[in-house]
């Protein structure tokens, strides 16, 4: 019998018992969402009419990545759609990941075609092939035929290249495109600006109600992460491994994802390291690696003179650790040095000013107005919201895999 190959792979996974489990897009069972019940209890409100039959509210959430926002609007729908089935109603929600289908054609597809049977309908929704009006309109014979009352979850809705399919969803019943079904649109957002981004038409019927979701504080993060931790084998997490997680996540970013995923990693690292059990140092070394992969998840698909402009803020930051911001000026003049050492054109100051508004609305920078008084006037300074060590590190990947 050929043995090749037989120790490349691990047959025997000692530390993990179920994995799934600290996966981003596990939907936890009802018992395992923790620290959320007030903003439970208020969705619940505000969509309540839907289990009669009647319209639910339009709803905006905002709230920091990892606070629970998506996690809660799923945990809703299909709670509604549940009890509405009780009461002789046919509900049914959609999810969209708007970073993902971002045009107003890819988003109105999506909902189509996860909301048809088409056998029931009888109507087809290909992936491709039709005008946006057409997907509209099979959209709105798919909801009528089947459904008393829906929900459409649209996740990262600032992602939308625009408000178009906002002003037809959340209008829809208004301006008789539907006739026997009801709709509900649940926005969920990062940005606490998105708001005011919006058409003036949109935000007054698509903010009929908004709810803000705190980042979690330690102690919530410690018991979402023991809710989690029949991840692992019995016995494999050190006692320590769980409070030191969580007080490093709450005092960072109270991010509840990225706390999931530093547990996730302190087990790989343990795996890797052919450890018994998961130890308190493996957690640092999982925060590390956390913080890299979030962040390269955040310029992913940027342009290189976004992220020149970006590594020039990283070698202010690293180089001058006493300032807490740079003006415009200073990063534009090392952000030039950086164009010239990669052989490339610089663009202007003022489409480098707008590429520093975009890292500020991404929460990779943070931005602020200052006085420097009669003589020099107002003006703006740049601040690191992210580790340098990390930006440095991971555009210098980028660069290199680029040109591989």
């Amino acid at each position: 019998m050929s043995s090749s190959g037989d120790d490349l792979f691990t047959r025997d996974d000692h530390i993990f018992e179920n994995k799934e489990l600290l996966e981003i897009n596990h939907l936890p069972e009802e018992g395992r969402i923790v620290g959320r019940d007030d903003e439970i209890a208020d969705l619940a409100n505000a969509v309540n009419p839907a289990i009669f039959g009647q319209s639910p509210s339009n709803l905006l959430i905002y709230g920091k990545t990892g606070t629970g926002k998506s996690l809660c609007a799923k945990h809703i729908s299909e709670r509604l759609v549940r009890v509405a089935k009780e009461e002789g109603v046919t509900a049914e929600f959609a999810y969209v990941d708007c970073a993902q289908d971002n045009t107003e054609t890819q988003a109105v597809q999506t909902i189509a075609h996860s909301m048809n049977n088409s056998e029931a309908t009888d109507i087809k929704i290909p992936d491709k092939g039709l005008s946006t009006s057409t997907y509209y309109k099979r959209l709105w014979q798919v909801l009528d035929t089947q459904y008393g009352v829906v929900l459409i979850i649209l996740d990262e809705v600032d992602k939308l290249d625009d408000d178009d399919i906002l002003m037809q969803l959340s209008r829809a019943g208004e301006a008789g495109k539907l006739t026997d079904c009801k709709i509900g649109v649940i926005g969920i957002s990062n940005k606490i600006k998105y708001k005011d981004r919006m058409d003036e038409r949109v935000k007054s019927s698509l903010c009929e109600r908004e709810f803000v979701f705190p980042p979690y504080d330690a102690n919530q993060l410690r018991d979402i992460m023991q809710a989690r931790s029949d991840a692992f084998k019995d016995g494999v997490l050190e006692p320590s491994v769980i409070p030191r997680a969580a007080a490093l996540a709450a005092r960072e970013h109270g991010d509840a994802r990225k706390a999931i995923d530093i547990l996730r990693y302190a087990g790989e690292i343990a795996q890797s390291n052919s450890s018994e059990t998961v130890r308190e140092e493996f957690v640092v070394q999982a925060r590390e690696r956390a913080e890299t992969d979030r962040f390269r998840e955040l310029i992913r698909g940027s342009t290189p003179h976004s992220r020149y402009v970006l590594q020039a803020l990283a070698v202010l930051s690293l180089n001058e650790t006493d300032e807490d911001g740079f003006r415009t000026t200073r990063i534009f003049d090392v952000y030039e040095e950086i164009c010239r050492q990669e052989g490339s054109d610089t663009l202007s100051l003022r489409r480098v000013r707008d590429l520093l508004k975009e890292h500020a609305f991404l929460d990779i920078i943070e931005q602020s107005r200052q006085s420097g008084g009669s003589a020099e006037g107002s003006y703006t300074e740049h601040q690191l919201l992210e580790d340098p060590d990390v930006v440095q590190k991971v555009l210098v990947e980028t660069v290199e895999s680029s040109q591989q």
